[in-house]
């Protein structure tokens, strides 16, 4: 079976479009992470997704990838001009959302909503650990569904709260209701 990175290859392959002449030939080495939990597989882990686990697991690798084209370096995609990476980056946020679209997870396309604006909002002002946390409350909220403290969490980033990137951590360690 094949990771999630190599699924995504897969998705962008079979997705038509421009961005599969940017996958490099060989994939051997596209489900390092670095030593990190995959985002896509934490995502898909949960039960509040279990129908449909595999289409989670690529819409979040579509999106990360997307979030590492505009802020890092990319796992899967090899784009040296930085305003194509932009355009790759936004290509790879639509394809996920897209996907999640396809199955009707709107829990999930509001939460990866928020993890994009929010990672924005947090890069904008240089602070990386923001972006994480909310990566991390994003991620739980698709996994095992909402929570309590994930929405004045988000709040508080959003009004810059000082606090917020610990908010956010907590969250994604809060027990969670089901959606």
């Amino acid at each position: 079976m094949s990771g999630p990175l190599q699924r995504l290859r897969a998705a962008v392959r079979e997705s038509g479009t421009p961005l599969a002449s940017s996958l490099p030939g060989d994939d051997r080495d596209a489900d390092t992470a670095g030593g990190e939990p995959d985002r896509a597989v934490l995502a898909a882990a949960g039960a509040r997704v279990a129908g449909h686990a595999q289409d989670v697991e690529i819409a979040v690798s579509a999106i990360d990838e997307g979030y590492r084209l505009h802020y890092g370096r990319a796992r899967v995609l090899r784009i040296d001009d930085a305003d194509l990476a932009l355009l790759a980056g936004d290509r790879l946020y639509a394809l996920g959302l897209a996907r999640l679209a396809t199955i009707g997870d709107m829990m999930a396309i509001a939460e990866l909503a928020d993890v994009i604006s929010l990672s924005a909002q947090a890069h904008a002002g240089d602070d990386g650990e923001l972006a994480e946390a909310a990566w991390q409350a994003g991620v739980a909220a698709i996994a095992r569904g909402a929570n309590p403290c994930a929405a004045a969490a988000k709040s508080g980033a959003r009004a810059g709260d000082a606090g917020a990137a610990a908010a956010l951590r907590d969250a994604a360690r809060a027990p969670s209701r089901r959606a």
